[in-house]
């Protein structure tokens, strides 16, 4: 339950609103194999409080709630309507003949680019626009690119070797073409960068620049390169630089905001080349070539509309056809809006969009070169039935500007079925994008030169409480998702698979690996949706339920420990919530997640630091096993920090709680723990007093691996102690324990624990027996493992 402690064995840490820390029980740091149970379906608190809602739920999270039965009724009246329709993979490759189309903006995320990679294949029953896969004009500036790569550098005239690679610039405005050209001029030089075409967006939908530590995490994740959870910026920007050192790669970083951007991730290789497109220039990066992009001639601009409407309407016109590209200033984008307005009307001529695009009114206040985008979309808008308009407006608010079928269907309240058609004619008309290395997920993008267009929209047309109760829809509809997700990788007949069965048919997945792709294809999103809605500051018990279904799905789809960066960053969103909202054990266990993280990547001070707020926090809640477990962490940072005393004390404070509380197997764990740092500490008396209460512990318990166990320790601190006669008897104990126990291989172990004693005893003949006896129990020569502490080595 929200708020209260929960103890299940084997969930791997704490829950910080979510599922369970990475890792699995952490032994060297406290982790116990216990849950904290601090998320989920947490009470509101006051501030979120409205009577008349159902319990939990408050205000347009409360009326997401109540609209589910109906969006989920809505959903599942078309039978073909399954999650499982839109996920497909989500290719990180496309080949040379991948469709190249003017004034597109690459989708959020990096895709590599190989040689010879097929084309993206067609989705049948989606609208293509009828550009798609062409490019037009643009002649001058391909040349003036193509004859900078190969001009030689500042460094090169001067007789000295370029240090880095070159970085070409691409710049105008959005809606100019700026990314649609860059993707025309890596197709025509990707055949010289044989370990492919690294693509990246560096800002968000909503204009706001993508970190740096992000963007590296991203790129790397493309070669397959891990990352360590909660790296820094400079620690990731230079794995990015020492990966591609050995690699010959163009990386195309699209709409970047400032040179800061992008200077961290330019590699230190003159064999690779970056293509940055901005809107401005980049100052500060050293011998960069700028390319300013203005309108298209008008010639490309007419062969473009032409693609919309057919040569017919273009050939009886001429002089109207270059009259409209004149009033779309050339822009690629308005254009593409301008051919959208007329290849929904046949029998509309050239002469009339340019007639209605003269009639509308200017907007002083808006730059002269953003008009022309402006009023071409303004024609098109108003051309929507209001229930179109109104879905097109509310994609403003689509989470990294991706958006499917359930999305649109949340906010809009309507059936999916509905939406997708919705968002196909979208697409036709140049409202939305299909992007190449996403096209076959179910998945539009949102062009960026529009999200300002709708945002403004959105705050004219819709009053603030709808906007929230549709922004609440989408997430309870993607909270529902990734239950569902989850829950479809639980076995046949368990709760989870039979709550999964009661659901809509659009929100199950029909196996395990179709929820794997889509949770895959749409992560990026997901991931963005939680920071979205943390943000956001008035939907945080949606929030968290959403964080917390999101940490459950990638830890049971990709493992705690490959999906840590993720599962790092959810938990800090978790924390963010919680001291806002002073939720004291939800901080408790997001400190303690984010403090595990830490320790496993080597980043022990701050993982200390974690784990004592985590403490203060925990005695803030009154909660004794949060607290518990914090000075058990301590103690474990202080024993990687091999500061014996200290670790020993926390320890010590740590068994105290636990013994009060009658918590005698947490008991028993930390007598070895004390155990252990005591024999480090060279301490052996202490030592050999802990490892027999531990002993007598798990005696109690009638735990008899753990109690072989302890035993084997205590005859190795007899060992050290220079008592090898009792170091002999106490690991013959053992050893029949753990035959007792049925554990062969600690058996095994055992038996040349006692073979290594025996030869420093002078008795190799006896030795020789007890390594044969190893052998027989396991079958193999020499597999055996041998019995260490339990944090730690010899």
């Amino acid at each position: 339950m929200g708020g209260s402690v929960a103890r299940g064995a084997g969930a791997g840490g704490e829950e910080s609103g979510s599922a369970p820390g990475p890792g699995g029980p952490d032994t060297s740091r406290g982790g116990t194999g216990d849950t904290t149970d601090t998320g989920g379906s947490a009470a509101p608190t006051a501030s979120e409080s409205r009577p008349g809602l159902p319990a939990g739920k408050s205000g347009a999270a409360g009326e997401a709630a109540s609209l589910a039965a109906r969006d989920g009724a809505e959903d599942g009246t078309d039978g073909t309507d399954g999650t499982a329709r839109g996920a497909h993979t989500d290719p990180k490759v496309t080949g040379r003949g991948a469709p190249r189309r003017p004034s597109t903006a690459l989708p959020p995320g990096p895709a590599v680019l190989r040689r010879g990679a097929p084309r993206p294949a067609y989705v049948p029953g989606r609208a293509h626009p009828a550009h798609e896969g062409q490019f037009f004009g643009r002649e001058r500036e391909l040349k003036a690119l193509r004859g900078d790569v190969e001009r030689a550098g500042l460094n090169t005239i001067s007789g000295r070797k370029e240090p880095r690679a070159r970085v070409l610039l691409i710049a105008g405005r959005p809606g100019a073409g700026r990314t649609a050209l860059a993707e025309e001029l890596t197709g025509q030089l990707r055949d010289g960068y044989p370990d492919g075409v690294v693509r990246t967006r560096l800002t968000e939908a909503g204009g706001e620049p993508v970190p740096t530590e992000r963007t590296a995490r991203e790129i790397l994740d493309v070669f397959g390169i891990p990352t360590p959870p909660g790296a820094g910026e400079d620690e990731l920007s230079e794995m990015v630089r020492t990966a591609l050192s050995a690699r010959r790669v163009l990386l195309l970083l699209d709409d970047a905001v400032d040179a800061e951007q992008v200077d961290p991730l330019v590699p230190d290789n003159p064999d690779c080349l970056v293509v940055a497109v901005a809107q401005g220039p980049l100052t500060g990066i050293p011998d960069v070539r700028p390319c300013t992009l203005g309108g298209m001639d008008a010639k490309s601009a007419i062969e473009l509309l032409a693609t919309f409407t057919g040569a017919v309407r273009i050939t009886v016109d001429p002089q109207a056809a270059e009259s409209l590209a004149e009033e779309c200033g050339g822009q690629p984008a308005a254009l593409v809006l301008a051919g959208g307005w007329l290849a929904a009307r046949p029998t509309a001529s050239v002469a009339d969009v340019a007639k209605r695009l003269r009639s509308l009114p200017h907007d002083g206040a808006r730059p002269v070169g953003d008009r022309p985008l402006a009023r071409a979309f303004q024609l098109v808008y108003e051309a929507l039935p209001g229930s179109s308009a109104r879905i097109l407006r509310l994609l403003a608010l689509a989470p990294a500007g991706l958006a499917d079928a359930h999305t649109a269907s949340a906010l809009a309240g309507c059936s999916v079925s509905a939406a997708r058609k919705t968002l196909d004619d979208f697409t036709a008309m140049g409202l939305l994008r299909a992007p190449a290395d996403r096209a076959v997920d179910g998945q539009y993008l949102v062009p960026g030169s529009l999200v300002p267009l709708l945002r403004a929209l959105m705050q004219e047309k819709d009053r603030p409480a709808e906007v929230q109760l549709a922004r609440a829809r989408m997430l309870e509809r993607t909270v529902r998702l990734l239950h569902s997700c989850r829950a479809v990788t639980d076995p046949d007949g368990s709760p989870a698979r039979k709550r999964l069965a009661g659901l809509p048919r659009a929100l199950r997945f029909p196996n395990a690996a179709a929820a794997d792709e889509w949770l895959r294809s749409r992560q990026r999103a997901l991931l963005a949706s939680a920071r979205l809605a943390v943000a956001d500051g008035e939907l945080d018990t949606l929030a968290r339920r959403l964080v917390a279904a999101l940490v459950r799905a990638l830890a049971a789809h990709r493992g705690t420990e490959a999906a840590a960066p993720e599962l790092y960053g959810l938990h800090q969103l978790v924390l963010d919530i919680a001291e806002r909202r002073k939720l004291y054990r939800e901080q408790a266990a997001a400190l303690l997640n984010i403090g595990d993280l830490d320790a496993q990547t080597g980043r022990t001070h701050d993982a200390l630091a974690r784990y004592r707020a985590a403490l203060d926090a925990g005695r803030a809640a009154n909660d004794l096993y949060a607290t518990g477990r914090a000075m058990e962490s301590v103690g474990g940072a202080h024993q990687d920090l091999q500061d014996w005393q200290r670790a020993a004390d926390w320890y010590g404070r740590a068994l105290s709680q636990r013994l009060s509380r009658g918590e005698r197997a947490d008991a028993a764990r930390l007598y070895g723990r004390l155990g252990t740092v005591h024999t480090y500490a060279g301490r052996y008396g202490e030592a050999l007093r802990n490892w027999r209460a531990a002993v007598a512990g798990y005696r109690r318990l009638r735990d008899l691996p753990g109690q072989a166990r302890a035993l084997s320790e205590a005859a190795r601190v007899q060992e050290y102690a220079g008592r090898p006669h009792e170091s002999l008897r106490t690991c013959q104990e053992a050893v029949e324990w753990a035959r007792l126990a049925g554990d062969v291989r600690l058996q095994a172990a055992l038996q040349l624990r006692l073979a290594d004693t025996l030869d420093r005893l002078g008795d190799p003949t006896a030795a020789r027996l007890h390594r044969s006896a190893a052998d027989l129990l396991l079958g193999t020569e020499g597999s055996a493992y041998e019995i260490r502490s339990t944090s730690a080595e010899d």
